[in-house]
């Protein structure tokens, strides 16, 4: 009985541990208090407005921000106060939905340090790390993630899919202090791994050595042209011949027209290229292997993870095609606030988007079929009226008629 208290004592414990550093909601008008649009010189930016968008769960929990201007820049930023992650787990989460299906646009994060100038933020203000969906054409569908290290922006070398239809997802970077780190969408993990592997932070821990070089008795083709193979002397035939069966057209003018040739057709003697057979090669020693030696540049980091200093997230992208919403903004150290949020709060409102779009969908099918129907019967009734109209016309076929 004494270890059940104790393991529920501890998992209070821990949950009253988690640091969350930015919850943000977009529940009322209130955000553009604390959020601040750039006025870098320029850049035409366009603005954000609070919107649960044309089909929702929660009609006042589903709202968030929302592109509002076609062909536009969006340049919106918060601060909050500073922490780093060092020793510790670090997630960004939010959640995106390209109501309007979206043809070109990011919808994607920036998370910056004390250093930024809110009202001149642009594309080229250096930041932390940048987060999220990223999509333009058919081409170009992915999740960026990317990170600054020593001066350089460094993105992940593996392609990660991100989600392209027109309801809410959920994105979530968890960085671990082990260096390792995971991306997840809708609370379900589309890749993972080891920071320096699939980053370039590092230089190569080995190299080949320089002082080293395939010697240059060193066979390595497996297999070689036999030297007994000789070419047999009726090979060589022409690939092209003139037709036998052409016959000089009567007309043909030999002043007039130049003297007359036979047009040229496949050869069927033709045998192509001759090649002598191959025999396996008996000095094959197999590929040669340059030897690696230490990178001298190699120095290892056990902090690849770390951000000393992490101050504020910003909406740095541009977009063709306006009305994506961006909401649930969430930064904390504890993987479980995280992933209850997209139990909680983000599957609910997904599910009840499909719900109400296919039923908006069933209706508007209904509209058209009824719509389309009318028009038939509107077209039916006026080839009728055309039709009475002819038989008005008509002459009657009488006795009266037939004396005048």
């Amino acid at each position: 009985m004494r270890s059940s208290c104790a393991f529920v004592v501890l998992v209070a414990f821990a949950v009253a541990a988690a640091e969350v550093y930015l919850d943000e909601k977009f529940n009322d008008d209130s955000w553009e208090k604390n959020w601040v649009y750039s006025e870098h010189p320029g850049k035409e930016f366009g603005k954000f407005v609070l919107s649960h968008g044309k089909f929702w769960n929660d009609p006042e929990n589903d709202k968030g921000i929302q592109t509002s201007q076609d062909a536009r820049f969006y340049a919106l930023s918060r601060k909050f106060t500073p922490f780093s992650n060092k020793d510790k787990t670090l997630i960004i989460q939010f959640t995106v939905k390209h109501e309007q299906n979206i043809d070109c646009g990011g919808g994607y994060v920036k998370v910056f340090d004390c250093s930024l100038d809110q009202k001149d933020m642009h594309g080229d203000s250096p930041y932390q790390i940048m987060f999220g969906p990223d999509i333009c054409g058919p081409g170009t569908k992915k999740v960026h993630v990317i990170f600054s290290y020593k001066g350089k922006n460094l993105l992940i070398n593996k392609d990660i899919r991100c989600k392209d239809d027109i309801y809410t997802h959920l994105y979530t970077l968890i960085v671990k202090p082990d260096n390792t780190y995971q991306v997840l969408i809708d609370n379900e993990e589309v890749e993972s791994g080891e920071l320096e592997a699939d980053w370039s932070f590092l230089p190569p821990k080995k190299i080949k050595d320089p002082s080293q070089s395939k010697p240059a008795d060193w066979d390595d083709r497996p297999s070689i042209d036999d030297p007994d193979d000789k070419k047999p002397e009726d090979w060589d035939k022409p690939e092209h011949i003139p037709d036998p069966e052409a016959v000089k057209p009567e007309d043909w003018d030999d002043e007039m027209d130049g003297e007359w040739e036979a047009p040229m057709i496949d050869n069927p003697d033709y045998k192509g290229e001759w090649k002598p057979k191959q025999i396996e090669n008996p000095n094959y020693k197999g590929p040669w292997v340059h030897p690696e030696i230490d990178n001298p540049e190699y120095t290892a980091d056990s902090e690849l993870y770390k951000r000393d200093e992490i101050c504020a997230i910003g909406f740095d992208l541009w977009q063709v095609k306006s009305g994506t919403i961006f909401d649930n903004v969430l930064i904390t150290d504890d993987v479980e606030v995280a992933r209850k949020f997209g139990e909680d709060v983000w599957k609910p409102t997904f599910e009840g988007e499909k719900k109400m779009k296919e039923e908006q969908d069933e209706e508007e099918r209904k509209q058209r079929d009824k719509e389309a129907k009318e028009s038939e019967n509107a077209k039916d009734d006026e080839d009728d009226d055309n039709e009475v109209d002819e038989e008005d016309n008509t002459v009657p076929d009488t006795e009266e008629h037939d004396e005048l």
